[in-house]
């Protein structure tokens, strides 16, 4: 990864170079190497089927969806206007977040304005100096930049080895120790050992940490997740964090644990304290998805029989989510076939270095609840020509 984040920063003659002369070389590097990126505009009323987004159950454009942001918006305007604890949080807030405790199984539950910010708040403020956090190598880049951020002690071990996780916990000094992992992993859609890894936790006196990003409303009885797949829902010494934002359709980041837990965060989480609230609209919206997905248990179902549909179409194996990988291994010729897709208004994602390692350059395909039979097939057809036509297949 060292490597990789050369590349992309741009490796420079600070010697000779002041200020920020050195942008325009690192740029040209980043280009040669592959790893340029520029977001292309995306245009009102110019549609593309998106299997590139997160919105794993098709919610974000949902008119029930849309209307609890509207009701939220009429009732407590477009933002929060600062922490919650300087202004008060709204009763759309702690309505929502009793709800989604409820619905995941746990006691309570803290809304962040991101996910991102709800694993470093949560990082942060459960571990510190003095303390051991063991993580692995699949980890997101939230829990990445938590754990930095911590100043705890970090033991990184390979991805899904809960035999590596408990020698770390058994071999240490520190009396407190967090295990971090996402229960899905991000890049490739596989999940991760969570019962293995509780036990390993519990065994040695540590907390587990779980990220359920990719894995609420996808995996589990009714989309609870993959830790209430493992039947560890509410458990002792077990904190999840979640997201609104991909199968909820809408924004924001949530951690679930004790009321102790939300007690804590409250009090020592940064990203909670100093951040502006979550804004009115995307609690609404969230709320309202959370309210579907209540009442249609089978959307997870509906998801992962496309998924599969769609990977036996592309000639992969049978996906453990919502998320299929290509993996192509140049840069830029994952470049070229998402380009291609593009062009036959098929939007897939990319992925490159530094987000996976060298040599897997990829395409992140993200199949969703609310694609029929016959978009998925020309959506294989289109994926399979365009990497025909790259040659990468």
């Amino acid at each position: 990864m060292t490597a990789g984040h050369d590349v992309v920063r741009g490796a420079t003659d600070e010697a000779t170079e002041a200020g920020l002369d050195w942008l325009p070389a690192a740029a040209a590097a980043r280009a040669a190497a592959g790893l340029h990126r520029e977001p292309f505009v995306r245009e009102p009323g110019v549609e593309l089927i998106n299997l590139a987004a997160n919105d794993y159950l098709g919610l974000s454009r949902d008119p029930r969806v849309i209307a609890g942001a509207h009701r939220a918006i009429d009732d407590w305007g477009t933002g929060s206007t600062a922490s919650r604890l300087v202004v008060g949080t709204t009763r759309l807030h702690t309505d929502f977040e009793d709800e989604i405790a409820a619905f995941l199984g746990f006691d309570a539950a803290l809304a962040f304005s991101s996910g991102y910010l709800a694993n470093v708040g949560a990082i942060c403020g459960l571990a510190g100096r003095g303390d051991l956090i063991v993580s692995d190598t699949g980890t997101h880049a939230s829990l990445i930049d938590g754990c930095r951020l911590s100043r705890a002690r970090v033991v990184v071990v390979d991805r899904g080895d809960h035999a590596a996780v408990a020698q770390v916990l058994a071999d240490r000094a520190e009396a407190r120790a967090l295990v971090v992992t996402d229960s899905v992993y991000s890049i490739d859609g596989e999940p991760a050992p969570v019962a293995e890894l509780y036990a390993a936790a519990r065994a040695h006196g540590a907390v587990l940490l779980v990220d359920e990003a990719h894995a609420f409303g996808v995996r589990g009885p009714g989309g609870r997740g993959l830790i209430a797949d493992a039947g560890l829902s509410g458990a002792p010494d077990l904190v999840v964090t979640a997201v609104m934002s991909k199968s909820l359709g809408a924004q924001g980041g949530v951690v679930l644990g004790s009321a102790d837990v939300r007690a804590q965060l409250i009090d020592c989480a940064r990203t909670f304290i100093f951040d502006t609230g979550l804004n009115p609209a995307a609690v609404g919206a969230a709320r309202a998805a959370l309210a579907v997905l209540t009442g249609q248990p089978q959307l997870p179902d509906a998801l992962a029989a496309n998924a599969r549909r769609l990977a036996t179409r592309l000639g992969l194996p049978e996906p453990a989510s919502a998320v299929i990988s290509v993996i192509i291994g140049d840069p830029q010729r994952a470049v070229a076939v998402a380009g291609a897709c593009r062009e036959r208004g098929v939007l897939v994602g990319c992925f490159r270095p530094p987000s996976v390692p060298a040599g897997t350059s990829r395409l992140r395909i993200t199949v969703r609840a609310d694609l029929d039979d016959d978009t998925i097939d020309r959506v294989a057809d289109i994926i399979n020509g365009a990497l025909a036509e790259v040659g990468a297949r």
